[in-house]
Protein backbone atom coordinates (compact mmCIF):
# COMPACT_ATOMS: atom_id res chain seq x y z
CA UNK A 1 0.00 0.00 0.00
CA UNK A 2 1.21 3.47 -0.49
CA UNK A 3 2.26 4.92 2.86
CA UNK A 4 1.84 7.91 0.49
CA UNK A 5 -1.66 10.19 0.71
CA UNK A 6 -3.20 9.78 -2.75
CA UNK A 7 -2.60 12.14 -5.52
CA UNK A 8 -4.81 14.42 -7.08
CA UNK A 9 -5.64 13.41 -10.56
CA UNK A 10 -5.79 17.55 -11.13
CA UNK A 11 -3.23 20.27 -10.79
CA UNK A 12 -3.42 24.15 -11.93
CA UNK A 13 -0.80 25.75 -13.06
CA UNK A 14 -0.90 29.50 -13.39
CA UNK A 15 -4.38 29.15 -13.47
CA UNK A 16 -4.67 26.38 -15.68
CA UNK A 17 -6.92 23.09 -14.43
CA UNK A 18 -4.91 20.37 -15.93
CA UNK A 19 -6.11 16.40 -15.56
CA UNK A 20 -9.18 14.13 -16.05
CA UNK A 21 -11.75 16.04 -17.56
CA UNK A 22 -9.34 19.04 -18.91
CA UNK A 23 -8.40 19.70 -22.38
CA UNK A 24 -4.52 18.50 -22.59
CA UNK A 25 -1.97 21.46 -21.83
CA UNK A 26 0.24 22.18 -24.87
CA UNK A 27 3.58 23.63 -24.14
CA UNK A 28 5.90 25.28 -26.13
CA UNK A 29 9.33 24.20 -25.35
CA UNK A 30 11.57 27.13 -26.58
CA UNK A 31 14.78 25.41 -25.49
CA UNK A 32 17.83 26.85 -27.91
CA UNK A 33 15.66 28.23 -30.38
CA UNK A 34 16.67 31.67 -29.54
CA UNK A 35 19.82 31.03 -31.08
CA UNK A 36 21.19 33.68 -28.72
CA UNK A 37 18.43 36.63 -29.36
CA UNK A 38 16.20 37.74 -27.32
CA UNK A 39 13.92 39.60 -30.46
CA UNK A 40 14.42 35.99 -31.30
CA UNK A 41 12.92 34.66 -28.55
CA UNK A 42 10.29 37.15 -27.98
CA UNK A 43 8.85 36.92 -31.09
CA UNK A 44 8.85 32.93 -31.03
CA UNK A 45 6.70 33.82 -27.83
CA UNK A 46 4.15 35.66 -29.49
CA UNK A 47 4.22 33.11 -32.37
CA UNK A 48 3.79 30.26 -29.84
CA UNK A 49 0.47 32.46 -28.66
CA UNK A 50 -0.73 32.05 -32.25
CA UNK A 51 -0.48 28.75 -32.68
CA UNK A 52 -3.12 28.09 -29.71
CA UNK A 53 -0.57 26.62 -27.27
CA UNK A 54 -1.28 27.15 -23.22
CA UNK A 55 2.34 27.22 -22.03
CA UNK A 56 5.69 28.53 -23.36
CA UNK A 57 8.83 26.83 -21.46
CA UNK A 58 12.25 28.03 -20.62
CA UNK A 59 15.11 25.83 -19.86
CA UNK A 60 17.31 27.98 -16.72
CA UNK A 61 20.91 27.15 -16.50
CA UNK A 62 24.14 28.46 -17.51
CA UNK A 63 27.54 26.16 -19.14
CA UNK A 64 28.86 26.41 -15.49
CA UNK A 65 25.64 25.38 -13.57
CA UNK A 66 25.21 22.34 -15.93
CA UNK A 67 28.80 20.85 -16.01
CA UNK A 68 32.13 21.57 -16.19
CA UNK A 69 34.62 23.32 -18.84
CA UNK A 70 36.82 20.32 -19.19
CA UNK A 71 38.42 18.65 -22.43
CA UNK A 72 38.09 14.98 -20.57
CA UNK A 73 36.59 12.61 -22.39
CA UNK A 74 34.40 12.27 -20.27
CA UNK A 75 32.34 15.74 -21.42
CA UNK A 76 32.61 14.85 -25.16
CA UNK A 77 29.62 13.53 -26.83
CA UNK A 78 29.75 10.27 -28.30
CA UNK A 79 26.74 8.74 -28.40
CA UNK A 80 25.56 9.17 -31.79
CA UNK A 81 23.45 12.11 -31.04
CA UNK A 82 23.41 15.43 -33.18
CA UNK A 83 25.84 16.94 -30.81
CA UNK A 84 28.65 14.06 -31.27
CA UNK A 85 32.13 15.39 -31.14
CA UNK A 86 31.20 18.62 -29.13
CA UNK A 87 32.05 19.01 -25.53
CA UNK A 88 29.71 19.84 -22.97
CA UNK A 89 30.51 23.06 -21.81
CA UNK A 90 31.00 24.19 -25.38
CA UNK A 91 26.95 22.95 -26.47
CA UNK A 92 25.68 24.21 -23.35
CA UNK A 93 27.31 27.45 -23.42
CA UNK A 94 25.43 28.04 -27.10
CA UNK A 95 22.22 26.34 -26.09
CA UNK A 96 21.61 28.63 -22.28
CA UNK A 97 19.21 31.60 -22.39
CA UNK A 98 20.77 34.24 -20.75
CA UNK A 99 19.07 34.82 -17.00
CA UNK A 100 18.92 38.35 -17.65
CA UNK A 101 16.41 37.49 -20.37
CA UNK A 102 13.99 36.01 -18.18
CA UNK A 103 11.91 39.02 -16.50
CA UNK A 104 11.08 40.48 -20.12
CA UNK A 105 9.87 36.86 -21.32
CA UNK A 106 8.18 36.00 -18.54
CA UNK A 107 6.70 39.75 -18.78
CA UNK A 108 6.17 39.09 -22.79
CA UNK A 109 4.45 35.43 -21.99
CA UNK A 110 1.94 37.33 -19.63
CA UNK A 111 1.19 39.85 -21.78
CA UNK A 112 0.06 37.21 -24.88
CA UNK A 113 -1.86 35.40 -22.00
CA UNK A 114 0.58 32.42 -21.88
CA UNK A 115 1.79 30.09 -18.72
CA UNK A 116 4.88 30.23 -18.05
CA UNK A 117 7.50 28.40 -16.48
CA UNK A 118 11.47 26.96 -17.19
CA UNK A 119 13.39 23.82 -16.17
CA UNK A 120 16.16 24.80 -13.48
CA UNK A 121 18.72 22.38 -13.16
CA UNK A 122 20.75 23.42 -9.99
CA UNK A 123 19.62 25.34 -6.81
CA UNK A 124 20.85 28.34 -7.67
CA UNK A 125 18.86 28.41 -10.83
CA UNK A 126 15.05 27.03 -8.63
CA UNK A 127 16.10 30.64 -6.37
CA UNK A 128 16.45 32.97 -9.44
CA UNK A 129 12.77 31.51 -10.69
CA UNK A 130 11.38 31.92 -7.49
CA UNK A 131 12.45 35.67 -7.83
CA UNK A 132 9.50 35.47 -10.88
CA UNK A 133 7.10 33.62 -9.35
CA UNK A 134 6.86 30.40 -11.37
CA UNK A 135 3.98 29.00 -11.24
CA UNK A 136 5.79 24.95 -11.82
CA UNK A 137 8.95 23.96 -12.88
CA UNK A 138 10.12 21.12 -15.02
CA UNK A 139 12.63 18.46 -14.20
CA UNK A 140 14.21 17.49 -17.61
CA UNK A 141 15.21 13.96 -18.55
CA UNK A 142 18.83 13.42 -17.73
CA UNK A 143 17.80 15.32 -14.42
CA UNK A 144 15.29 12.47 -13.19
CA UNK A 145 18.24 10.71 -11.00
CA UNK A 146 19.15 14.24 -9.39
CA UNK A 147 16.94 13.52 -6.00
CA UNK A 148 18.29 17.07 -4.04
CA UNK A 149 17.70 18.57 -7.13
CA UNK A 150 13.82 17.33 -7.02
CA UNK A 151 13.65 17.77 -3.29
CA UNK A 152 14.74 21.20 -3.83
CA UNK A 153 12.15 22.17 -6.31
CA UNK A 154 9.19 20.34 -4.87
CA UNK A 155 10.12 22.21 -1.71
CA UNK A 156 8.72 25.00 -3.21
CA UNK A 157 5.12 23.84 -2.98
CA UNK A 158 4.46 24.41 -7.08
CA UNK A 159 3.69 21.37 -9.45
CA UNK A 160 6.13 19.32 -10.68
CA UNK A 161 6.66 17.81 -14.01
CA UNK A 162 9.24 15.51 -14.52
CA UNK A 163 10.40 14.00 -17.95
CA UNK A 164 11.17 10.01 -18.21
CA UNK A 165 13.25 9.61 -20.93
CA UNK A 166 16.16 8.01 -19.16
CA UNK A 167 14.10 6.95 -16.36
CA UNK A 168 13.89 3.07 -15.67
CA UNK A 169 10.95 2.16 -13.12
CA UNK A 170 13.28 2.64 -9.95
CA UNK A 171 14.20 5.63 -11.26
CA UNK A 172 10.67 7.35 -11.13
CA UNK A 173 9.81 5.76 -8.31
CA UNK A 174 12.52 7.58 -6.35
CA UNK A 175 11.46 10.57 -8.16
CA UNK A 176 8.24 10.67 -7.21
CA UNK A 177 8.96 9.75 -3.27
CA UNK A 178 11.22 12.82 -2.66
CA UNK A 179 8.55 15.36 -4.30
CA UNK A 180 6.54 13.22 -1.50
CA UNK A 181 8.65 13.56 1.24
CA UNK A 182 8.33 17.40 0.55
CA UNK A 183 4.77 16.90 0.65
CA UNK A 184 3.95 18.28 -2.54
CA UNK A 185 1.81 15.48 -4.50
CA UNK A 186 1.04 17.93 -7.46
CA UNK A 187 3.06 15.95 -9.79
CA UNK A 188 2.98 14.56 -13.74
CA UNK A 189 5.54 12.23 -15.22
CA UNK A 190 5.81 12.53 -19.61
CA UNK A 191 6.99 9.88 -21.56
CA UNK A 192 9.89 10.78 -23.68
CA UNK A 193 11.84 9.31 -25.53
CA UNK A 194 15.56 11.24 -25.22
CA UNK A 195 16.60 10.69 -28.63
CA UNK A 196 16.99 13.54 -30.97
CA UNK A 197 14.93 13.58 -32.76
CA UNK A 198 13.08 10.13 -31.48
CA UNK A 199 12.57 7.38 -34.09
CA UNK A 200 8.79 6.90 -34.21
CA UNK A 201 8.51 2.79 -33.37
CA UNK A 202 10.50 3.93 -29.87
CA UNK A 203 7.29 6.11 -29.39
CA UNK A 204 5.78 3.34 -26.71
CA UNK A 205 2.96 5.29 -26.26
CA UNK A 206 1.19 2.91 -24.31
CA UNK A 207 3.24 4.09 -21.53
CA UNK A 208 1.17 7.40 -21.13
CA UNK A 209 -1.47 5.24 -19.70
CA UNK A 210 0.59 2.82 -17.69
CA UNK A 211 2.23 5.95 -15.86
CA UNK A 212 -0.55 7.59 -14.87
CA UNK A 213 -2.20 4.26 -13.49
CA UNK A 214 0.72 2.47 -11.69
CA UNK A 215 1.91 5.66 -10.17
CA UNK A 216 -1.43 7.45 -9.98
CA UNK A 217 -0.70 10.98 -11.25
CA UNK A 218 -1.36 12.60 -14.01
CA UNK A 219 0.30 11.82 -17.24
CA UNK A 220 1.53 13.02 -20.61
CA UNK A 221 4.53 13.29 -22.96
CA UNK A 222 7.39 15.40 -24.07
CA UNK A 223 8.00 14.37 -27.76
CA UNK A 224 11.00 14.58 -29.77
CA UNK A 225 9.49 12.49 -32.82
CA UNK A 226 8.65 14.28 -36.22
CA UNK A 227 5.12 15.26 -37.27
CA UNK A 228 1.73 15.26 -34.93
CA UNK A 229 1.65 11.41 -35.25
CA UNK A 230 2.96 10.57 -31.56
CA UNK A 231 1.26 13.56 -29.58
CA UNK A 232 -2.45 12.57 -31.06
CA UNK A 233 -2.10 9.18 -30.23
CA UNK A 234 -0.59 9.95 -26.39
CA UNK A 235 -3.85 12.12 -26.45
CA UNK A 236 -6.11 8.68 -27.25
CA UNK A 237 -3.93 7.31 -23.78
CA UNK A 238 -4.93 10.11 -21.91
CA UNK A 239 -2.18 12.44 -21.99
CA UNK A 240 -2.81 15.53 -20.15
CA UNK A 241 0.14 17.50 -21.22
CA UNK A 242 1.83 17.56 -24.32
CA UNK A 243 5.44 18.99 -24.65
CA UNK A 244 7.18 19.91 -27.99
CA UNK A 245 9.96 21.79 -29.29
CA UNK A 246 9.21 25.27 -30.47
CA UNK A 247 11.18 27.60 -33.60
CA UNK A 248 9.96 30.41 -35.75
CA UNK A 249 12.22 29.02 -38.17
CA UNK A 250 14.56 25.97 -38.55
CA UNK A 251 16.95 27.62 -40.66
CA UNK A 252 17.90 30.19 -38.09
CA UNK A 253 19.97 26.94 -36.90
CA UNK A 254 20.40 26.18 -33.28
CA UNK A 255 21.31 22.66 -30.92
CA UNK A 256 17.54 21.89 -31.10
CA UNK A 257 16.85 23.35 -34.37
CA UNK A 258 16.19 20.11 -36.40
CA UNK A 259 13.50 18.59 -34.05
CA UNK A 260 11.76 21.48 -33.46
CA UNK A 261 8.29 22.22 -35.15
CA UNK A 262 7.61 25.53 -36.80
CA UNK A 263 4.59 27.62 -36.25
CA UNK A 264 2.93 26.14 -39.10
CA UNK A 265 3.55 22.79 -37.56
CA UNK A 266 2.87 23.76 -34.23
CA UNK A 267 -0.42 25.23 -35.30
CA UNK A 268 -1.42 22.17 -36.92
CA UNK A 269 -0.06 20.13 -34.03
CA UNK A 270 -2.43 21.68 -31.73
CA UNK A 271 -5.52 21.51 -34.00
CA UNK A 272 -4.97 18.05 -34.59
CA UNK A 273 -4.56 17.60 -30.69
CA UNK A 274 -8.23 19.01 -29.93
CA UNK A 275 -9.61 17.48 -32.79
CA UNK A 276 -8.23 14.18 -31.42
CA UNK A 277 -10.16 15.10 -28.25
CA UNK A 278 -12.88 15.57 -29.73
CA UNK A 279 -12.79 11.82 -31.33
CA UNK A 280 -12.18 10.25 -27.79
CA UNK A 281 -15.24 11.43 -26.34
CA UNK A 282 -16.76 9.48 -23.88
CA UNK A 283 -18.68 6.01 -23.10
CA UNK A 284 -22.05 6.72 -23.91
CA UNK A 285 -24.62 4.54 -26.01
CA UNK A 286 -27.07 6.87 -25.93
CA UNK A 287 -27.65 8.58 -29.44
CA UNK A 288 -27.77 12.32 -30.37
CA UNK A 289 -30.13 13.72 -32.32
CA UNK A 290 -28.22 13.31 -36.04
CA UNK A 291 -27.76 9.72 -34.71
CA UNK A 292 -31.12 8.94 -33.55
CA UNK A 293 -32.61 10.39 -37.14
CA UNK A 294 -29.84 8.02 -39.02
CA UNK A 295 -32.05 5.00 -37.52
CA UNK A 296 -34.90 6.09 -39.94
CA UNK A 297 -32.46 3.99 -42.68
CA UNK A 298 -31.94 1.18 -40.50
CA UNK A 299 -34.36 -1.75 -41.29
CA UNK A 300 -37.08 -2.23 -40.70
CA UNK A 301 -40.66 -4.95 -41.69
CA UNK A 302 -42.53 -3.46 -45.29
CA UNK A 303 -44.86 -5.13 -47.17
CA UNK A 304 -43.14 -6.21 -50.44
CA UNK A 305 -46.44 -7.50 -52.16
CA UNK A 306 -50.28 -6.07 -52.00
CA UNK A 307 -52.21 -7.67 -49.51
CA UNK A 308 -55.78 -8.45 -48.63
CA UNK A 309 -57.43 -9.08 -45.64
CA UNK A 310 -56.90 -12.63 -44.16
CA UNK A 311 -53.26 -13.09 -46.38
CA UNK A 312 -51.26 -15.36 -44.32
CA UNK A 313 -47.64 -13.31 -43.80
CA UNK A 314 -45.09 -14.92 -46.05
CA UNK A 315 -40.92 -14.31 -46.50
CA UNK A 316 -42.30 -13.62 -49.78
CA UNK A 317 -44.74 -10.74 -49.11
CA UNK A 318 -43.21 -9.03 -45.91
CA UNK A 319 -39.37 -8.56 -45.88
CA UNK A 320 -36.81 -6.44 -43.44
CA UNK A 321 -35.63 -3.82 -46.12
CA UNK A 322 -34.74 -0.01 -45.41
CA UNK A 323 -35.97 2.30 -44.32
CA UNK A 324 -36.84 1.91 -40.50
CA UNK A 325 -40.11 3.30 -40.04
CA UNK A 326 -41.92 -0.38 -40.50
CA UNK A 327 -41.78 -2.65 -37.33
CA UNK A 328 -38.48 -4.06 -35.78
CA UNK A 329 -36.75 -7.14 -37.29
CA UNK A 330 -37.14 -8.66 -34.11
CA UNK A 331 -40.43 -9.87 -34.43
CA UNK A 332 -40.01 -10.96 -38.12
CA UNK A 333 -40.13 -14.78 -37.26
CA UNK A 334 -42.84 -14.08 -34.40
CA UNK A 335 -45.57 -12.98 -37.47
CA UNK A 336 -44.47 -15.40 -40.54
CA UNK A 337 -47.91 -17.12 -40.71
CA UNK A 338 -50.19 -15.12 -39.06
CA UNK A 339 -52.77 -13.30 -41.02
CA UNK A 340 -53.37 -9.75 -41.69
CA UNK A 341 -56.54 -7.99 -40.31
CA UNK A 342 -56.71 -5.44 -43.57
CA UNK A 343 -55.78 -4.92 -47.11
CA UNK A 344 -52.13 -3.35 -47.62
CA UNK A 345 -50.57 -1.68 -49.80
CA UNK A 346 -46.71 -2.73 -51.26
CA UNK A 347 -44.42 -0.42 -50.07
CA UNK A 348 -46.40 0.27 -46.87
CA UNK A 349 -44.71 -0.44 -43.14
CA UNK A 350 -45.81 -3.68 -41.50
CA UNK A 351 -47.48 -2.38 -37.50
CA UNK A 352 -48.76 -4.73 -35.34
CA UNK A 353 -51.47 -3.60 -35.22
CA UNK A 354 -52.56 -5.04 -38.60
CA UNK A 355 -51.35 -8.33 -37.71
CA UNK A 356 -53.68 -10.66 -35.82
CA UNK A 357 -52.73 -12.25 -32.53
Amino acid sequence: MNIYNKIMKEICIGGTYIGEGHPSFIIAELSANHNGSIETAIETIRAAKRTGANCIKFQTFTADTITLDSKKDDFKISQGTLWDGQYLHDLYKQAYTPWEWHEELFRVAKEEGLVCFSSPFDKTAVDFLETLNVPAYKIASFEITDIPLIEYVASKGKPVILSTGIAEQEDIQLALDACRRMGNNDIALLKCTSSYPAPIEEANMCMVKDLAERFDVISGLSDHTMGATVPIVATVFGAKIIEKHFILDRSIGGPDASFSMNEAEFTALVQAVREAEQAIGKVDYALTEKQAKGKDFSRSLYVVEDMKEGDVITEKNVRSIRPGFGLHPKYFNEILGKKVNQDIEKGIGLKLEQINS
